[in-house]
Parts: structure tokens; C-alpha cells; sequence
């Protein structure tokens, strides 16, 4: 005879499957977890490992198809070839050179938008204003301002990795400015009135409690401008003039020769990798 569920009773068995969920707390939080992993699997690690997998197939040079038997030739042209590395280092290069121009800029922002400004809200709103217009819209507007014969065409080198360098800066500077904000807004007051109570002057309190705060918050802002900027190929090749990136390549090959579009992709995939690993130690992992 089963036993139904009637108002206001539950059945023998949804009591005994909440008690087993009281007394397994790890099988509760994996309840929870699951439709989100699953989502994460389908969307991102499975298409992540068809993408590896098709770097060590080859392309019928004849008829242009995929043909689906294991090879290494593509990884290891694109890891030997001298070509390839150079523009390895040229995206890696960028990429830096972006990060380190958002940090330099987004610095004093932040600590006056944290610190000093009594509407850091609007502030914060007028940052993340240019998020909302269009990617190539932007994109275009800098290309006209650094033209040659654009408003900045006398104070700018014209077309090259200065624009490039440029319009990435611009396009994710938000990004760094965020995590910054938010790290200093955590001590805002009471922290900087402690260490000016404990005699710091302004020099030992930036060093002993802003600096501390800042490197993570920067870190974490990193890992944004960086991977963006990694991974893009529009501005390069509409401001970058003859210039290339990892990004260009990818796109070149990925309707004539798939394979090694898809080994070509893997580097930023390492180069990305790596540098997580890098940053992991300073905790900005954690702000994320």
C-alpha cells in the first residue's frame, strides 16, 4: 500500500529524503550546485575541450575538411615557428602595456572616487557611462580622433600599437577602476583615522594601509584589462594599421583551416593560465 501525500502532511518518504539532506550538508550544497555546474560544463568546459581536441586534427588540403585522425603538426608549428612566438610576445606586450596604463589611471580615480568625493556612487555611474555605448562605436570615435588628419593627428603618431594600445586603455579602463573602488571604499574612514591616530604620517599610511589593499584590488582589476585585451582582435585591426595579434590570426584561419585556428587559440588559453597562476598569491582570485 503506498502512502500518499495529503494537506498539510508530508509523506514518509519527503521526510526521510529532508532528513537525509539535514544530516549531509555536503549532498545539500551539491544540490544547490548542480544546475550551475552543469550550465558551466555544457557552456564553457565542453566547448573549451571540443577546442582542444580539434588543434590535433588536420585539414584536407584538397578538399579544405576537417579531417579527423590525431595529429601534432598544427600545436607544433604554432609552438616552434619563430613567427608565431613573435606575435605571442607582440600580444602579450599589449596586453601588459594596457594593464599597466588602466592601473596608472584608475589609481588616483579610484582613491578620489573611494576616498575623497562625498557622491562615490555617481562617480562610480559616470566610470561605468561608457559601457553602455557600443564597442565599435567607440572603437571607430578613436580611429577618427588618431587619424592623421583627426583632431590628435599632430600629437599622435597616427595608426599603430600607440592607438591600439590607446583604445584598449579606454575601452577597459572601467574594469580596473572597479575592483580599486571597491577595495578602498572597504576603509574608507575608520583605517586612515586609525594609522593618522597612531602617528603615521600620509606616506607611512599609504605604504602600511592603502598599499596592502591596493595590490589585490589592482591584481584582480588585471585579470579583466589582460585577458580583454589578450583576446581582442576588432581594434587592431581597425587602429592597429599592418599590426597583428593572436586574435587576427584566429580569425584569419578559422573558415579556411580550423584546425589551426583552434591551435592557435590554445596559446592565449596558456598565456592566460599562467598568469592566474601567477596572481594567485596575492588573494585577487578571491576578489572576483
Amino acid at each position: 500500500m503506498t502512502t500518499v501525500r495529503t494537506r498539510g502532511t508530508v509523506a514518509p518518504s519527503g521526510r526521510r529524503f529532508a532528513a537525509l539532506l539535514h544530516r549531509a550538508p555536503r549532498l545539500r550544497l551539491a544540490g544547490l550546485l548542480a544546475p550551475a555546474l552543469l550550465w558551466l560544463v555544457l557552456l564553457y568546459l565542453v566547448p573549451l575541450g571540443l577546442l582542444l581536441a580539434t588543434a590535433f586534427f588536420d585539414t584536407d588540403s584538397f578538399t579544405g575538411r576537417i579531417t579527423y585522425a590525431f595529429t601534432t603538426e598544427n600545436v607544433v608549428d604554432v609552438l616552434t615557428t619563430r613567427a608565431y612566438l613573435l606575435t605571442v610576445a607582440r600580444t602579450v606586450g599589449v596586453a601588459v602595456g594596457v594593464t599597466l596604463l588602466c592601473a596608472l589611471l584608475a589609481l588616483p580615480l579610484a582613491v578620489y572616487t573611494a576616498l575623497v568625493s562625498r557622491r562615490p556612487g555617481l562617480l562610480v555611474a559616470l566610470v561605468l557611462t561608457p559601457l553602455w555605448a557600443s564597442y565599435l562605436v567607440k572603437v571607430y570615435a578613436w580611429r577618427i580622433l588618431l587619424a592623421p588628419e583627426g583632431p590628435l593627428g599632430g600629437a599622435s603618431p597616427g595608426y599603430g600599437w600607440f592607438a591600439v594600445i590607446v583604445t584598449l586603455t579606454y575601452l577597459w579602463l572601467p574594469y580596473m577602476v572597479l575592483p580599486l573602488h571597491a577595495g578602498l571604499t572597504s576603509m574608507r574612514g575608520s583605517y586612515l583615522e586609525a594609522a593618522a591616530d597612531l602617528g603615521a604620517r600620509p606616506w607611512t599610511a599609504f605604504r602600511t594601509v592603502v598599499l596592502p589593499v591596493l595590490a589585490p584590488a589592482v591584481a584582480a582589476g588585471s585579470v579583466f584589462t589582460f585577458s580583454l585585451s589578450l583576446g581582442d582582435y576588432i581594434t587592431v585591426q581597425l587602429v592597429g594599421g599592418t599590426g597583428q595579434m593572436l586574435g587576427n590570426l584566429v580569425y584569419q584561419n578559422f573558415s579556411t583551416d580550423l584546425p589551426f585556428a583552434a591551435a592557435v587559440a590554445v596559446l592565449p588559453l596558456i598565456v592566460m593560465a599562467a598568469y592566474l597562476l601567477t596572481i594567485r598569491r596575492t588573494g585577487a582570485l578571491d576578489r572576483l
